[in-house]
């Protein structure tokens, strides 16, 4: 009975321990690493799933040691979590156990020789500058959110923009005459950029309708305003994308992220410079914009494919030498 009490005790205490660290840990990447709030709770659900696996196997979180971490891991591969959500699981345990050891709650980070597993390249859909227009002409300016919606698409593709950096995006920071919007992305890093004249001219249609808006105080500075006069939520812009893109027959998996992949792309086969690209999609490392790089040798193949003449069959010639 006193073991079972004294097995009880610790367990109290490691979960308010760990709640503790959890706490520290969530104002570090607030304060110090300027994480918008969607990315530190990903962090966090993704830290529970850790927390919670290291208290059925009454493993500390403070004395773990690599060995306990591979066991997180073929965990995780048990219950069918796929390899690309492992690494990400294994990126927010790094990011945890790096504050750990700055903090100097460790001496050593266990996780140093944590490796990710291997993850193909991931291309994401593409829409063709057809399948865009479809989508957005099939919008019908009669409703009353018609012309806002058409608005937002356009500056969506138009801009390349987050679908965070949409909903969030402010009139202060408009700067239509010279062509240009401000743009505060991850990490509160602002960027400044170009804005098609047919982005231009969706956002001074939707005006039109917006300043018939009772628009609530605190939300008179948001661009994209809903019926009730506050800001739109990223669920409502995926919700008509998916609407509208279904209206079109359009069978691609459609998101607001597919119309960010569709601008950098028609960029890159345009011959925009990938440095170029890099500062409108506000990487902080071209790495990540590489990605569109394969985007373009996967077309450059099919093109290939389909014209070049050594990959066409030549029905005339069919017959062995021996025929």
């Amino acid at each position: 009975m006193k073991k079972e009490m004294n097995n009880f005790t610790k367990s109290v205490n490691n979960r308010q321990v760990n709640a503790s660290l959890m706490q520290h840990y969530q104002q570090y990447l607030r304060l110090e690493k300027a994480l918008s709030k969607n990315t530190r709770m990903a962090y966090k659900q993704d830290l529970m799933k850790l927390f919670s696996f290291f208290q059925d196997e009454e493993i500390d979180i403070i004395t773990a040691k690599t060995t306990d971490f591979h066991q997180f891991l073929a965990h995780l591969h048990s219950i069918g979590i796929h390899a690309r959500s492992q690494a990400r699981i294994i990126s927010g345990i790094k990011s945890f156990y790096h504050y750990l050891l700055l903090d100097e709650y460790i001496a050593v980070d266990p996780t140093a020789l944590l490796e990710m597993p291997a993850i193909g390249l991931h291309l994401p859909e593409v829409l063709s500058i057809e399948e865009i227009d479809q989508i957005i002409g099939v919008i019908d300016l009669s409703k009353k959110e018609g012309q806002r919606n058409r608005a937002m698409l356009e500056v969506l593709y138009s801009c390349g923009l987050r679908v965070s950096e949409l909903i969030e995006l402010k009139m202060s920071d408009l700067y239509l005459e010279d062509g240009f919007i401000k743009v505060e992305g991850k990490g509160n890093k602002q960027r400044l950029i170009p804005i098609s004249e047919r982005g231009i001219k969706e956002l001074t249609n939707y005006f039109i309708d917006r300043n018939q808006l009772e628009i609530k105080p605190a939300y008179n500075d948001f661009v994209f305003i809903n019926r009730r006069g506050s800001s739109l939520s990223r669920i409502m812009v995926f919700h008509f994308i998916k609407e509208y893109a279904s209206l079109t027959g359009i069978k691609k998996n459609i998101s607001p992220h597919t119309f960010r992949h569709s601008f950098a792309t028609h960029l890159l086969e345009g011959g925009a410079n990938l440095r170029a690209i890099q500062c409108m999609l506000g990487h902080e490392s071209i790495t990540t914009t590489e990605i569109y790089t394969h985007l373009d040798r996967n077309m450059l193949r099919e093109e290939i494919l389909m014209h070049h003449p050594r990959n066409q069959i030549d029905h005339c010639t069919t017959s062995t030498a021996r025929d």
